[in-house]
């Protein structure tokens, strides 16, 4: 009886932590990060001095929802990039539990879709809890302002994850087209669709 009770106090106690991850929202103060990329190179924030603001990803190798967006993600990044916000693309995921998210894997994917962005390695899922990243792909869209960086926009790129769609609604579009304008947000908030972030087994 006492191993079970044990047991069942493990249980909650792994249950609550997670449920206690909670997912920024707009308004909410951008942590600044320092992660591995697949060149082997650190990068933060302030790898992009002459940025506006950034397109934060989490989104993953193996997911197929993260592997539906992956172009998506790319054309983000080519139109926004030269516009003063570049994608930076974060694996939540830890390796333990996905065996396909591993470093060597991100670096042979980066390599194989030519990735133009940053994919960095989130080791012990430090970076992925401070946003409350819950799928991949999960999008935050931040800005940079004179209070520091900030959240606008919290959810999915798009209204159409199977990519069927003729007509879409471009949330991340959208919402980057009224920073520019120097707008807020009509929407800064959409529910993430993909696959849950994975996370080993606790002890």
């Amino acid at each position: 009886m006492k191993k079970i009770i044990i047991l069942l106090v493990l249980a909650f106690s792994a249950f609550f932590s997670q449920a206690q991850t909670t997912t920024l929202k707009a308004g909410d103060a951008a942590p600044d990060f320092k992660l591995k990329n697949v060149d082997n190179k650190e990068v933060s924030f302030a790898s992009f001095p002459k940025a506006k603001g950034f397109i934060v990803v989490f989104t993953c190798n193996t997911c197929p929802y993260a592997v539906a967006y992956e172009q998506r993600i790319i054309d983000l990044d080519n139109k926004f990039r030269p516009q003063g916000y570049p994608v930076i693309a974060i694996n939540p995921n830890d390796p333990e539990a996905q065996p396909d998210d591993t470093f060597a894997k991100m670096q042979d994917l980066a390599k194989q879709k030519k990735y133009p962005f940053p994919y960095l390695f989130d080791a012990g899922q430090k970076v992925t809890d401070q946003f409350g990243a819950k799928r991949t792909p999960h999008i935050f869209i931040v800005s940079k302002t004179s209070k520091g960086n900030v959240v606008e926009y919290v959810g999915a790129i798009d209204n159409d994850p199977e990519g069927t769609k003729t007509e879409k609604v471009k949330y991340a579009e959208d919402v980057i087209a009224s920073l520019k304008n120097n707008q807020k947000p009509a929407i800064t908030q959409t529910k993430e669709i993909g696959c849950t972030v994975k996370r080993k087994a606790k002890a």
